[in-house]
């Protein structure tokens, strides 16, 4: 039994929708949904009836597209997506999620007893407060700085922190939650498995086309947690950049499916989203040399120029 991971699949473009219905049967295997499944609810009753049927178990932890508030006309089938803001759409979410027997960061944390384990997985949300940026630049600036480069990411207009003041209040109450949680899990003395859509470490976001965009990509109050919780693994998506990385003997994996153009290259190795899917248990030993591994094309490079387009 085995422990898999993919993120950012943007069901929302028809390659990507396609590549996901050519998903192999895992019958005994398990499945991580690593965020930015699509921006719409039926985008998530897709991907969760599918992904249920090949898997014997699924988690699924969200990320910003999945919590925007789409505008436009609103058609009947679409009300929900228009309407509900914030929270009120991770909790919709939610429910869509439970109606599947996915398993998301409002439950149990689950213990791991397949290969590679015993491990607890720990599905979490954290949200990002804008503080991955440089010293020098204050909250109040962070945009400014941002946009200097010509950098404004979307979830500006359509990620809502309803009912809370800003995003920054919204990932404070998160941090907060999501730090007892794990404080409990890792007093159990079993590794855990951290699965969270954003970066929970600023070192390991690497942009090199949009490096201000790092202002979206977390928090720095999550820096320390693979040691203080006792990780063995972390897993993470946003990026679209894939990538495993070893920092103080834990294993850092970025699992990005991406925008079609992004998985290009591993197209035309003649590789699948089947070949994309990273295995997190029992996965690969630490290398003795600790270099990051990026994965751009679908096999593994040592190159960052490899990696970005």
């Amino acid at each position: 039994m085995r422990l898999y991971a993919i993120s950012d699949l943007h069901i929302t473009y028809k390659q990507n929708k396609e590549a996901l219905s050519e998903l192999k049967a895992h019958p005994d295997d398990s499945l991580i949904i690593c965020g930015d499944v699509g921006e719409r609810i039926e985008h998530l009753q897709d991907a969760f009836e599918l992904t249920t049927q090949l898997f014997k178990q699924v988690f699924w932890v969200p990320g910003n597209h999945e919590l925007y508030t789409l505008p436009g006309n609103k058609a009947e089938d679409e009300e929900l997506d228009h309407e509900l803001k914030g929270e009120f759409k991770y909790r919709e979410c939610l429910r869509v999620a439970n109606e599947h027997g996915v398993i998301t960061p409002e439950d149990e944390f689950v213990k791991w007893d397949g290969e590679g384990g015993p491990c607890i997985i720990c599905p979490i949300f954290t949200l990002y407060d804008y503080s991955f940026r440089p010293s020098h630049v204050t909250r109040e600036k962070a945009l400014d700085w941002a946009m200097e480069e010509n950098v404004y990411a979307t979830d500006e207009a359509l990620l809502h922190p309803d009912p809370y003041e800003s995003r920054d209040d919204w990932c404070e109450q998160l941090v907060l939650k999501t730090e007892e949680r794990l404080k409990q899990a890792a007093e159990r003395n079993i590794p855990l498995i951290i699965i969270n859509h954003w970066p929970l470490r600023e070192d390991l976001i690497t942009i090199p086309s949009i490096p201000r965009f790092s202002l979206w990509c977390g928090t720095k109050k999550t820096e320390d947690w693979h040691t203080r919780f006792n990780a063995k693994v972390v897993v993470t998506g946003h990026l679209h950049v894939r990538r495993t990385d070893w920092i103080d003997g834990v294993r850092f994996e970025e699992v990005s499916l991406g925008y079609p153009r992004q998985w290009q290259a591993a197209k035309d190795r003649g590789l699948d989203i089947n070949d994309l899917l990273r295995e997190i248990l029992p996965g690969t030993p630490e290398p003795e040399d600790k270099r990051t591994v990026w994965r751009r094309s679908g096999v593994p490079a040592d190159n960052v120029s490899k990696l970005v387009t």
